[in-house]
């Protein structure tokens, strides 16, 4: 028994990370119809820069407090990037996906060899609060407390993704535009504008996941956000295609499955379970890797 809820917990914080890396490649996808593969290098921004902003801080601070300092750096961060990205790059192609898949994905390399050229290639060790690396017992399974840190924050940003856009007047112009573009733009609305703060959005929700990936492993690398981000694209395939809700169901299946089968087949197990799971819903439920909005 105690094993089982450790597995269920420790799959929850690990699928709570998995919808904090897919959430904005969800929306990004879901609202504007572009692929980004350079949201692992917004990640790895994310990750980076909560690094930096640890390692420089006083020290006479508490880790706890520059952990929060980080992660508002993070975000803002991520903000500014995604903003760059989407109008340097990004606006000049809308309706041409094959260059928008190509200038991400050499963005996405270029950002990964610069990252190893300015810090280098190996792991840099990232400081984590004592809380978040001890454990609490819970009917007798001694659960890590960093995982609670994950599915809250994961559950804060599902949440305030859901309001933004159903109750908000951002959130009806977004939805709005991306159905009839024309329609909106002729009430005098800039729908360049409101693309811009999307993309913003989900360079933010990537650099937190980011920064709480590099907690949850203890450090920090170039490759980081790449191999997060080959689970981000699992989780929202999975999900469906721009479904915020879809995608955060997928996150918790793919951590749980992942975590399950680790344990009770074999170390490695997991990896390929996930895989198995989405080559069987593409199976099942082909318009997986079409849109559908939240």
């Amino acid at each position: 028994m105690t094993d089982f809820l450790l597995i269920m917990v420790t799959g929850l914080g690990l699928g709570a990370l998995y919808f904090l890396a897919a959430s904005g490649l969800s929306i990004i996808y879901g609202l504007m119809g572009v692929l980004n593969f350079a949201h692992g290098a917004f990640m790895m921004a994310g990750s980076y820069a909560g690094w930096l902003t640890m390692s420089n801080l006083p020290s006479g601070l508490s880790v706890a407090t520059r952990l929060l300092v980080a992660v508002v750096v993070a975000i803002a961060v991520g903000a500014v990037i995604g903003l760059l990205v989407e109008v340097v790059l990004i606006r000049p192609l809308y309706r041409h996906h094959i260059q928008q898949v190509l200038v991400t994905v050499g963005l996405s390399l270029a950002s990964v060899a610069a990252a190893q050229g300015i810090w280098g290639a190996d792991p840099r060790t990232v400081e984590k609060p004592e809380w978040m690396g001890g454990t609490t017992v819970v009917l007798g399974a001694r659960l890590p407390n960093d995982r609670f840190v994950f599915i809250l924050v994961a559950l804060a940003v599902f949440l305030g993704l859901l309001a933004l856009l159903h109750y908000t007047r951002l959130g009806l112009i977004i939805r709005a535009g991306v159905e009839n573009r024309t329609m909106v733009e002729a009430l005098g609305i800039n729908v360049h504008s409101t693309f811009t703060i999307v993309f913003a959005l989900g360079g933010a929700a990537a650099a937190l996941a980011g920064l709480l990936y590099s907690q949850y492993a203890g450090t920090v690398s170039p490759a980081q956000g790449g191999s997060l981000l080959i689970y981000a694209f699992i989780v929202v395939v999975i999900g469906g295609m721009g479904s915020l809700v879809g995608t955060a169901v997928a996150a918790v299946a793919v951590g749980l499955v992942q975590q399950l089968a680790n344990f009770y087949a074999a170390s490695g197990v997991g990896d390929l379970s996930v895989v198995l799971l989405l080559a069987l819903v593409l199976l099942l439920r082909p318009t997986s890797l079409k849109g559908a909005h939240a």
